[in-house]
């Protein structure tokens, strides 16, 4: 009999387990056990085992990237692959393809991943919320400027709130490059200078709200410099973009109900201040009067008649004086709500209008600089009254 090496014998061993048919393209269950991921190569090195049995499992970094999970230790899980030897040490092993998560979805076992590690860091602490500003001036909206949510938002925010600009921001909402469109949307609406962003989209699968589950839409949210509501529209499922957003809406109609205040609420409360005023002079005028009808009873107890000469003099200057502080009193306050009124009515954007601006659109997009412009683009014109359509002949 001839003598072999070792190395013929593992590679004899190996050329076997390759030709058995019953161990390629295998499943075997088992729990994950000394879990290592080579920061270098990226491969994956774990031991499978049950109640009796263990063995060695690699995973090499092509078939790691796909994953959309962190396998960790402890973790039940189902392998496919194939078993081979691995020459060196002659020992088999599973040579592993693919890594599924026992009892849940490789995407969901990746989502509840992702909320353990932002949970964590603090990402959806309520201390961090802020308070939505009372009266913004201008309301971002980041979302697809070809679906229904920006026209449920802007039809909100015109009927409640007229005197806010609305800065809406498009952006992919599904797919794969959404989460980087939605981050560049929220810092695109930040740098525009609004008060409040609002963040979402239409109903949909699960699988249409994953980019409202990635990890840097959650951050870019958290690291806004303004409240961000999150309207996703889908209220049996909480997104990450959710619980890091300083509020959520069940749906883009009610975040713009949250971010705006209602135009007759503050009539009212303009109405109810108004009130407090003219409640609050006519308590000093009858505060004023009682003290004068006590001085003119002082003044008739008094016999000398040049006493009574001098203090009903003293009385009329007083009476005189009385009455001009008051009437510059109810001046004042008629020209403050009349300056207050002429404030509401002066930030309406039709009373821009109506001073000579207008609005440039190209293609139903508002303009507002002539770099997009070039000759012959036609565009359209709205001015405080109609509008009309134009042509470019030069841009300068």
């Amino acid at each position: 009999m001839p003598v072999i090496t070792v190395s013929q014998i593992n590679k004899y061993i190996g050329f076997i387990l390759k030709g058995d048919k019953n161990l390629q393209g295998i499943m075997v269950k088992g729990e994950i056990s000394n879990y290592v991921r080579h920061c270098k190569s990226g491969h994956i090195y774990f031991t499978l085992k049950d109640g009796e049995s263990a063995v060695k499992a690699v995973m090499f970094a092509q078939a790691a990237s796909r994953l959309k999970f962190e396998p960790e230790d402890g973790m039940s899980i189902i392998v496919s692959g194939s078993i081979g030897v691995y020459e060196r040490d002659g020992a088999y092993q599973i040579y592993a393809n693919d890594i599924i998560p026992e009892g849940v979805g490789a995407a969901n076992a990746a989502l509840e991943q992702l909320k353990k590690k932002l949970l964590k860091e603090g990402i959806f602490d309520q201390s961090h919320k802020r308070p939505l500003p009372s009266m913004p001036r201008k309301i971002g909206v980041v979302t697809s400027l070809s679906g229904a949510a920006v026209r449920d938002v802007i039809n909100v925010l015109t009927r409640r709130y007229p005197l806010c600009e609305i800065y809406a921001v498009n952006a992919l909402v599904q797919g794969e490059g959404a989460p980087d469109s939605i981050c560049r949307g929220i810092l695109r609406a930040e740098n525009a200078g609004c008060d409040v962003i609002i963040v979402g989209r239409g109903g949909g699968s699960s699988e249409d709200l994953g980019a409202f589950n990635d990890e840097k839409v959650a951050r870019a949210i958290y690291g806004a410099k303004v409240p961000v509501i999150s309207a996703v529209g889908h209220e049996t499922d909480t997104t990450i973009a959710d619980l890091a957003a300083d509020m959520r809406a069940p749906t883009p109609s009610a975040a713009a109900e949250l971010a705006s205040p209602s135009a007759d609420a503050l009539r009212e409360k303009v109405d109810q201040l108004e009130a407090r005023c003219r409640k609050l002079a006519e308590m000093k005028y009858e505060s004023a009067k009682n003290r004068l009808d006590a001085l003119s009873a002082g003044l008739a107890a008094q016999s000398p008649e040049n006493r009574l000469r001098l203090s009903g003099e003293r009385l009329e200057s007083l009476i005189k004086r009385s009455s001009q502080a008051f009437s510059r009193y109810i001046e004042r306050l008629s020209a403050r709500i009349s300056e207050n009124a002429a404030r509401l009515e002066s930030l309406s954007p039709l009373k821009v209008l109506s001073r000579g601006y207008s609005l440039v659109y190209k293609e139903d997009k508002l303009l507002n600089s002539s770099d997009t412009l070039a000759q012959g683009d036609r565009i359209s014109l709205r001015f405080g009254n109609g509008g009309a359509e134009a042509e470019i002949i030069s841009k300068w």
